[in-house]
């Protein structure tokens, strides 16, 4: 007879954790910008006797949770990955999303690392560091939650909160092989959580399966957690979409998303080619400048005008690009999107969901990105291409790591579903059925 090995304490679990932050040799310096070690160690102990006495607060008590740089925690300061605000007054209060997991019984082991002000796709911080890709220290983790990634894919932390304005949930996942979560924009409060984009910002989570996300989206989005029932593979129906979101893919992303179609195809899905001629619209608000710089323009003016040295350049110049952006121009802008979030939405009527690369490129270098503006401008924008589509339109989407055995390469890829505003709980249950396809 097998006896089946008792599970951990979160007390072990946390220790585990620990030790690879602290671990001199590994990448917790620059994952971490804080570790809150000793009140985790008492969260665990809490979590443990609530679980010995019968009492868990839930399936998320005792799991061990990394939380991005950006959300309020009483009596710290909220740096946002920034050197600017090491000084500024400290929160009163947590961000609701992090107070929801901690009152679910989440073991909170420390904040994570992330690109300065959340304003790029690559990761890469000159205030604090930035974290190797676990695949390769050389490449970049992907951005902006790139300190959460790494923590997971790591093993200093079981789950993740990021936030994601226009891939940073998803990019950092697919870049480091984990599973990350972009949920519709109203379900998780960002009240407390550093701002980007106020029309575009969500808070999302990563972690090593979509069971995980599913329940800190469920428990930061005030639900009380279910369990999550893959969807039937056979019916599902998937739209391939046509036009740029499939251009300039590098060779081994191409080779890896056409395995997983395959795979999918055999499993009874229907693939069908889909047109998208409202990302020409979407272009076409953009163009305006973007919601991004107006909005982090309009939360950083004063001190783009006072201290601009002290910003990141790379990340100085993209705010910058909001001070050219009119008032005129910004109302069309939110106007016009308002239009093409409903056009969209009857687009997909028809469609579970859109399958697609999460990035059509693996992660490239941290030196060639550091040393070359244009190189780093190049990337980032690959890199954000296909995930700001969601933000835009307000759509929920998963990036789910394709496995070794679908790609020739060591780096990870993504694959990314798509679907509509307030289906997320039947995007988590497809994406559960494409993880166990796929695994």
């Amino acid at each position: 007879m097998t006896v089946s090995p008792k599970p951990a304490s979160a007390r072990e679990r946390l220790e585990a954790c620990l030790a690879k932050a602290t671990d001199p040799a590994g990448e917790g310096s620059r994952v971490f910008t804080r570790l809150y070690a000793e009140r985790a160690r008492a969260e665990a102990e809490a979590a443990d006797t609530r679980v010995r006495q019968g009492l868990p607060l839930g399936p998320l008590d005792g799991r061990i949770v990394s939380v991005k740089d950006l959300f309020d925690m009483p009596g710290e300061p909220t740096t946002a990955g920034s050197k600017l605000l090491r000084d500024a007054p400290p929160a009163t209060a947590m961000a609701p999303a992090i107070a929801r997991l901690r009152q679910a019984g989440a073991v909170i082991i420390g904040k994570t690392n992330m690109t300065e002000f959340a304003f790029s796709g690559v990761g890469i911080n000159p205030h604090y560091g930035t974290p190797g890709n676990p695949a390769d220290r050389s490449r970049i983790p992907g951005g902006s939650s790139s300190g959460g990634a790494v923590s997971v894919a790591d093993g200093m932390a079981e789950i993740t909160i990021g936030s994601d304005t226009g891939g940073s949930t998803r990019i950092p996942a697919a870049m480091c092989g984990i599973v990350g979560l972009k949920p519709s924009q109203y379900r998780v409060p960002t009240a407390g959580a550093f701002p980007l984009s106020f029309a575009l910002d969500s808070i999302g989570p990563m972690a090593g399966s979509v069971a995980d996300c599913a329940l800190a989206d469920a428990v930061m989005a005030g639900e009380t957690p279910q369990p999550l029932n893959p969807a039937p593979l056979p019916g599902l129906r998937f739209g391939i979409p046509q036009g740029p979101l499939l251009e300039g893919m590098e060779p081994e992303v191409a080779r890896a998303f056409e395995a997983a179609l395959g795979r999918l195809g055999k499993a009874g899905v229907p693939l069908a080619d889909h047109p998208l001629p409202l990302l020409a619209e979407m272009q076409a608000v953009n163009a305006k400048g973007g919601f991004a710089a107006s909005e982090a323009f309009f939360v950083h003016q004063a001190a783009l005008d006072s201290r601009p040295e002290d910003f990141d350049p790379l990340v100085r110049g993209r705010i910058e690009r909001g001070r050219a952006v009119s008032a005129t121009d910004y109302i069309f802008m939110q106007r016009r999107r308002t239009e093409l979030i409903r056009a969209m939405d009857a687009d997909l009527a028809d469609l579970d969901a859109l399958i697609l690369p999460t990035t059509p490129i693996r992660a490239p270098k941290i030196a060639d990105l550091a040393a070359s503006e244009a190189a780093f401008t190049a990337a980032n924008m690959l890199l954000l291409r296909n995930t700001s589509v969601g933000n835009f339109f307000d759509l929920c989407a998963i990036s789910l790591p394709l496995p070794a055995g679908l790609r020739p390469g060591e780096l990870p890829v993504g694959l990314m579903l798509v679907a509509r505003n307030g289906q997320d709980r039947r995007l988590l249950r497809m994406a559960a059925a494409v993880e166990r396809l796929l695994a």
